[in-house]
């Protein structure tokens, strides 16, 4: 592994979903790992057999003070973090029209200011040791905006705008930043922790009451493996060279390779336009 034989991964959210699987097959590798969740006891099982690199801690992760103390926590357990994967995070499903202020609000805090406590909290440690590296769980919502999950995606472009702004200011300290895009995954994502309200507009029912239906029908259903997931994240971590983008699951990489295609023909087809948005040569 490029940064050291036996890492040591700080992961958020691991009650359910990627979380979970990856904090199981990081211990499985015999690396150490600092489990996370709101409810401390909901990951307590993961240590189990684990408890000499293990380390359950309750986080919220907006709440600066569960940052500040969980990050202290695992330096004086184990020295370092050598891998953060921001994984923590919920989908949230409504009309642009009729999303609720405080609902949005809220899962800016999580998916988006959360995240970014967490990385100001570890980079001090990686910066340090000229080495680290981040993992933040974005989605293909961070390229797409379907119907229905437009605040959702606003929190995920987000992050895929942190994320590539700090690989660039990171790089040259040996700090490496990896941004993940699944698709649908059999997660709790579609199911207990997702927060939809329906529209009660009927201009919207045939977009974003159709796709919040799909939505709920999914669950439990979705194609892609979480284990497979976390086994992905890991070969991601473990390589040379990591990709910034690491998108999973066959309907994430067709629907992101279609929008990006799709993107650069109009910025094609308008090409001209753009450039004649500048002020003519040898005026200004």
């Amino acid at each position: 592994m490029p940064l050291n034989e036996n890492p040591v991964w700080f992961i958020t959210g691991c009650s359910t979903g990627f979380g979970r699987e990856l904090a199981q097959l990081v211990l499985k590798r015999g690396w150490r790992a600092i489990v996370t969740a709101r409810d401390v006891e909901r990951v307590q099982d993961l240590t189990r057999g684990y408890e000499d690199r293990a380390l359950a801690l309750p986080l919220d992760v907006t709440r600066n003070d569960d940052i500040a103390a969980a990050v202290k926590a695992a330096e004086e357990r184990f020295g370092a973090i050598d891998v953060l994967v921001n994984n923590a995070g919920y989908g949230y499903q409504a009309s642009i029209e009729e999303g609720d202020d405080a609902e949005i609000r809220a899962q800016f805090e999580t998916n988006v200011f959360g995240l970014a406590a967490m990385m100001r909290a570890v980079l001090p440690g990686m910066r340090a040791r000229r080495h680290g590296h981040i993992v933040n769980i974005s989605s293909q919502a961070g390229f797409i905006g379907y119907p229905g999950s437009g605040y959702y995606a606003a929190t995920k472009h987000a992050v895929e705008g942190l994320s590539d702004a700090l690989a660039k200011e990171v790089a040259p300290l040996g700090i490496k930043v990896t941004c993940v895009e699944p698709g649908p995954f059999r997660t709790d994502w579609a199911g207990r922790s997702l927060q939809q309200r329906r529209p009660t507009i009927s201009d919207y029912q045939g977009t974003v009451g159709a796709r919040l239906e799909t939505t709920a029908n999914y669950s439990g259903k979705q194609p892609g493996d979480p284990a497979r997931a976390a086994q992905a994240i890991i070969k991601a971590v473990e390589a040379q060279d990591p990709p910034k983008h690491l998108v999973l699951g066959a309907i994430a990489l067709d629907g992101i390779r279609q929008k990006l295609r799709e993107t650069l023909a109009e910025i094609e087809d308008w090409a001209e336009t753009s450039r004649g948005a500048d002020y003519p040569d040898g005026e200004g």
